[in-house]
């Protein structure tokens, strides 16, 4: 890709979001002028890129603040959506888009690229999810910018929700009842390759209006797909029974219970797999814009390449770091119309002789797989607890085993702030009857003519009624049992941190000074 002047100048919009984010990252190296569209740019400030774009604040639902994000753009990028906004989210979708087509019109946008889901014209009837991807597509082409619609199948990359789902179900389950629909075919798409197309859209000689499907280069039923990605990560060959009784709720519940996907997301999206989705050959894509230069990428190539991204721990982005996904209680709770003034507060203040990068090494790698430092059994009962009421649970972990960013999700939590070998700021994103924070702070201090580090642990709760009153009341005892064996659990794993870098350095100065064994002899 090389950007011309012309179309210089584009607006990211869902740029906190699995696709949107990685555009941003994808389309920088190339000098193309990048502006997004948040509601809150804590939430992107994580971000390697947050330096290098130009920032809009603003909701997709308010026209004057849209008009103000698409002043000077040539091409606006549509990645919004609304899954987790509950049942209506169709209706939200609605209004998002055509607000937003309004908006480019009156600032004179030259060009809306939109990325929808494929809708099979035949067989069953549209699901919700689908129906209201197309009608996003129809509602944004009411005014007179040129939308140019690009249809994906299930999108295969590391941290995509589908990508996530089929991983998890597969790993878990060598055996998998299934609804007959399992024999639907698919044409997935590699995340790589959707970024193509989306890059290519951007420096198009001449605004484009129309609807093209992009699929990868396989067609698979939804069950091959599961078998195929057994076979890629090495696993033995995967039985699936189908059968006639599993509703859309059922499986969602299911999938609910062993993916990091929540229910609130899976229903949607286990709706659309009644659907079909291959690449309708009528209006072929190809004729805008060509193949990749080196061929859309297999199915088991994007699937390896998934997995190795995981095994390096180089996930740029997950289907959860968008608050679009969050379900509706979790965006109730942003809002303190309904807080009250009460707020509890558990603190815990611990002293160490252990080095600060040490321990807030410890603070950094919280959660995960790493776990919360002790008490493990209650946490994965809450986790539970939890996913049963249709949250999010612990299963969604960590994008990284070391580093955090601000604005990403961990476990049942999102890291609100992040202020480097200092503080650390964790919202509650689990059901709750309230708002709830954790938060570790960690600094040095004197204590008896002696320099030391404190570790200062601070659980907050602003309750939501009487319920949130109870509640408070009700996991009292259960934190006088996790937080004082979390804080003591860091300092004595940072004091072994401290214990490793020391031996490691012996051995290191042992093995650069060849006279040092001649000497102790």
């Amino acid at each position: 890709m090389s950007a011309t002047p012309e179309l210089h100048k584009v607006l990211v919009t869902g740029a906190s979001g699995y696709v949107g984010s990685r555009l941003v990252t994808a389309l920088l190296p190339h000098g193309v002028h990048v502006r997004v569209l948040v509601r809150d740019p804590a939430k992107i400030m994580g971000q390697p890129w947050y330096e290098k774009v130009e920032v809009a604040v603003g909701s997709a639902t308010e026209y004057a603040q849209l008009v103000e994000a698409l002043k000077g753009i040539h091409t606006a990028f549509y990645l919004l959506h609304s899954i987790g906004a509950g049942p209506r989210f169709d209706e939200v979708e609605s209004k998002m888009a055509l607000t937003f087509g309004q908006a480019a019109e009156d600032a004179g946008v030259s060009q809306i690229v939109y990325l929808g889901g494929i809708v099979s014209s035949g067989g069953n009837k549209a699901s919700q999810h689908l129906a209201s991807r197309a009608h996003t597509g129809s509602a944004l082409a009411e005014f007179k910018v040129p939308v140019l619609q690009l249809r994906a199948g299930i999108i295969i990359g590391s941290g995509s929700a589908s990508f996530e789902m089929i991983r998890h179900m597969t790993h878990r389950l060598p055996v998998m009842i299934t609804p007959k629909w399992v024999s639907n075919r698919t044409q997935p798409i590699a995340i790589r390759d959707v970024l193509y197309y989306l890059m290519q859209a951007a420096e198009l000689p001449a605004p484009v209006a129309g609807t093209f499907d992009i699929g990868g280069p396989n067609i698979f039923t939804y069950g091959n797909l599961i078998k195929e990605f057994a076979k890629v990560a090495k696993l033995r060959r995967r039985i699936i029974i189908k059968v006639p009784f599993l509703s859309v709720w059922l499986s969602s519940l299911w999938i609910g219970l062993v993916t990091p996907v929540p229910v609130a997301l899976a229903r949607p999206l286990v709706g659309s797999l009644v659907n079909e989705s291959t690449v309708d050959q009528s209006q072929s894509i190809s004729q805008l814009i060509p193949p990749p230069p080196s061929g859309l990428l297999s199915v088991d190539k994007a699937f390896e390449l998934a997995l190795s991204k995981l095994l390096h721990h180089e996930v740029e982005s997950r289907w959860s770091d968008a608050n679009a996904f969050m379900p509706p209680w979790q965006k109730t709770q942003s809002d303190p119309a309904w807080a009250g003034e009460a707020e509890y507060h558990d603190e815990q203040v611990v002293y160490s002789e252990a080095s600060l990068t040490s321990l807030w090494q410890c603070v950094e790698e919280i959660g995960g797989e790493r776990g919360w430092y002790g008490a493990d059994a209650l946490w994965w009962l809450r986790g539970l607890l939890d996913r049963l009421l249709g949250g999010v649970g612990l299963r969604r972990g960590r994008r990284h085993p070391l580093y955090l960013r601000q604005g990403e999700s961990l476990d049942f939590w999102r890291v609100e702030s992040l202020r480097s070998n200092h503080q650390l700021t964790l919202k509650a994103e689990m059901i709750l009857p309230g708002k709830a924070w954790l938060q570790f702070t960690v600094d040095e201090v004197d204590r008896d003519g002696k320099t030391v580090r404190r570790l200062t642990q601070r659980a907050s709760f602003q309750p939501k009624g009487i319920g949130g009153h109870l509640y408070w009341g009700l996991v009292l005892p259960f934190h006088r049992l996790i937080f004082p064996r979390m804080a003591k659990n860091m300092l004595k794993e940072a004091l072994l941190k401290d214990e490793i870098l020391k031996d490691a350095l012996l051995k290191n100065e042992t093995l650069k000074d060849p006279g040092n064994e001649a000497r102790k002899s």
